[in-house]
């Protein structure tokens, strides 16, 4: 069932297409980076290895506030209007650090400019994945040269949330220094938990040592089958931190979800990936919660 509806809708389509080149010639007067219009969608794509690179958005929702409070990007590939690429072979193309980076601020300059454009609700945020390859060969200044480019399009960091990656849980030493770099010029971090263990996080969250991630992600298989759930869910409160549930499929994962007091709520039972920037109902959790008072229309 699609709870689904498009927030880019209520604008008048001649402001719309004003304020989308607006936006992306202020980058490409102050950039190198391969970046056009897309003249199907009124958004901007991105060139690399002649593929066209361009933006998907699957909605974040708030199980507090009942409302859809961000979306996460996704990185999509084409050549003459067929899909040729998944997100992550996408950056296995850029075998070399150089290739690597540049990539990379190709796929995040073409999300920010297609969310914010797209996006009228100023409360909302656009959450970005970091490559573990990435973290590793920029040593220093995370961060910085996408701040860059949202000052150019006038956005402010406080709206773009950091997802680390798994891999980095390795080293708590980059861990900690990947989320002072990145929180010092106000981004929101949220990092990935993938152990059985409830005292990993509790641990991590110590050895931190006060640079806590504002969000904790965790696949809903993995939260679902947690020996502890609900303690590990109020220990991560502890910190300040809120619990993201992924990859949720199902309405029952997502009643257990909201039932064990998880925070926001992500996947393609909420909302799939799309081209477009979609709000979700508040009904789908109503539904979820309450299947029996779900009657049919008569």
């Amino acid at each position: 069932m699609n709870y689904s509806t498009a927030t880019a809708a209520d604008s008048d389509a001649p402001s719309y297409q004003t304020k989308s080149i607006s936006k992306l010639d202020q980058v490409l007067a102050a950039t190198d980076y391969p970046i056009q219009p897309s003249s199907q969608q009124n958004w901007v794509t991105g060139s690399f290895y002649h593929c066209k690179l361009s933006s998907a958005f699957q909605p974040i929702f708030d199980t507090v506030e009942n409302k859809t409070i961000g979306h996460a990007a996704y990185a999509r590939s084409e050549s003459n209007g067929e899909a040729v690429l998944s997100p992550w072979n996408i950056f296995a193309l850029a075998s070399e650090a150089e290739q690597l980076i540049k990539l990379d601020r190709l796929c995040r300059t073409v999300h920010a400019i297609n969310y914010f454009n797209h996006s009228s609700n100023l409360a909302t945020k656009l959450f970005l994945n970091v490559q573990p390859r990435l973290l590793e060969n920029v040593k220093d200044d995370h961060g910085k040269a996408f701040e860059y480019v949202l000052s150019l399009i006038e956005e402010p960091t406080s709206r773009i949330v950091i997802e680390i990656p798994s891999e980095v849980n390795r080293d708590w030493k980059l861990l900690k220094q990947v989320i002072h770099n990145y929180r010092s010029r106000g981004y929101q971090i949220a990092i990935n938990y993938n152990s059985s263990n409830r005292d990993w996080i509790l641990e991590l969250l110590i050895e931190l040592g006060g640079f806590y991630p504002n969000i904790v992600r965790i696949r809903i298989t993995d939260l679902l089958k947690h020996n502890a759930v609900i303690p590990l869910i109020k220990t991560i409160h502890q910190f300040g931190a809120i619990v993201l549930a992924y990859d949720i499929e199902t309405s029952s994962q997502t009643a257990d979800a909201i039932y064990a007091g998880v925070d926001y709520l992500q996947g393609n039972f909420i909302g799939k990936p799309t081209q477009s920037i979609q709000a979700v109902s508040p009904q789908v959790t109503k539904e979820a919660l309450y299947p029996e008072l779900t009657d049919t229309v008569i």
